[in-house]
């Protein structure tokens, strides 16, 4: 099933909702996740709800009203939201669960993850620390040496 999303929008209140269309369709919203900087870090966002509405823009807004459990997390955090027009309920809900199931499967994966680097003792993350900075600066002496550009 092929779905036609809109971009990544960074939705701060209501207002940003602006240009979502009345009609049905699934979303996502995510959060920015702060990765360390460096010469390879990247901006990255993390999934943390998928749902499915008869009406984007009805359901949309409803997440900044006064009782809604994400209203908090939308105006302190850097949230960002992402939907699709589906008209088909069988095709909304069928995406929608795909994608639920997908976000719940990754948690269990990003668990695994986070207590591996929790266990890791701080003397091996600082050596590989100090190991990959190394090997970055033997990289780039390598590729200037031979007259490649270095990646920035």
């Amino acid at each position: 099933m092929e779905m036609n999303w809109s971009r990544w929008f960074r939705c701060k209140s209501s207002f940003e909702l602006l240009l979502v269309p009345k009609q049905p369709g699934i979303y996502a919203l995510a959060e920015e996740i702060a990765q360390p900087v460096g010469p390879y870090s990247r901006r990255m966002l993390a999934v943390f709800e998928v749902g499915e509405a008869d009406d984007l823009a009805h359901a949309l807004s409803r997440l900044f009203a006064t009782g809604s459990p994400w209203r908090q997390r939308l105006t302190e955090a850097p949230c960002y939201l992402r939907y699709a027009v589906a008209p088909e309920m069988e095709e909304r809900h069928g995406a929608a669960t795909a994608l639920k199931n997908w976000l719940d499967s990754q948690r269990e994966v990003a668990a695994h993850i986070l207590e591996a680097q929790i266990t890791r003792p701080a003397a091996e993350v600082e050596a590989a620390t100090a190991a990959e900075r190394a090997v970055d600066h033997l990289a780039k002496g390598w590729e200037q040496a031979r007259g490649i550009p270095a990646e920035v």
